[in-house]
């Protein structure tokens, strides 16, 4: 019986001081947490699944998609940009990087395009709420040839910038999620060259 005891008085004991140690770190986690956005711990979980699948924080953070098997990077393109047109986001810039690298190095390159959409007004009240949201302006979609040769298109995962932390007003939250369904949209329908 007493060493049973002397057992329960040591569990006891390293709760203590573990509680003690990483208590004071994590109670400040919770407390913060508990002022997010509902959907923000789940976001999260899902971020750090994936972080933990691919070992890689940019893979954790953007939405992809395969192309259809068959579409060339030019219908793609014409797909962005009339699903983009259709959605009522403007292009605000296009850079052929796949292109920039083969100019600069004499060798065929594969395909890297980046496409820059934007909202304005939307921008500018992201911006009015968090002069840090402008570092995730304009939204950006990638068309990307992976070393098998397939298409891919990528695009932020805009869910860390709507629940990541404290809930948006509720007319801001409306556009940002308008934006979002756009990208998802264009991320979609352009793999299947919807036009």
């Amino acid at each position: 019986m007493k060493f049973i005891r002397n057992i329960l008085v040591l569990i006891g004991i390293a709760s203590v001081a573990a509680a003690a140690y990483f208590g004071p770190g994590l109670w400040k986690y919770k407390v913060a947490f508990d002022g997010f956005d509902p959907k923000a711990k789940a976001m999260y979980m899902e971020m750090a699944d994936l972080l933990v699948e691919t070992g890689n924080s940019a893979a954790a953070t953007v939405w992809k998609v395969k192309v259809a098997d068959g579409l060339t990077a030019e219908e793609v393109g014409q797909s962005i940009q009339t699903i983009a047109d259709e959605r009522n986001i403007r292009s605000v810039g296009f850079l052929p990087l796949g292109d920039q690298v083969a100019a600069m190095t004499g060798e065929d390159w594969r395909v890297l395009n980046i496409y820059l959409y934007c909202n304005p007004l939307t921008a500018a009240k992201m911006v009015e709420f968090d002069p840090a949201f402008a570092a995730y302006l304009p939204c950006r979609v990638s068309l990307v040839e992976d070393e098998n040769g397939d298409l891919w298109i990528y695009t932020l995962n805009m869910d860390l910038m709507i629940y990541g932390g404290k809930t948006l007003p509720e007319a801001l939250l409306k556009e940002a999620l308008e934006v979002k369904e756009t990208m998802l949209q264009i991320l979609n329908r352009a793999a299947e060259g919807d036009f």
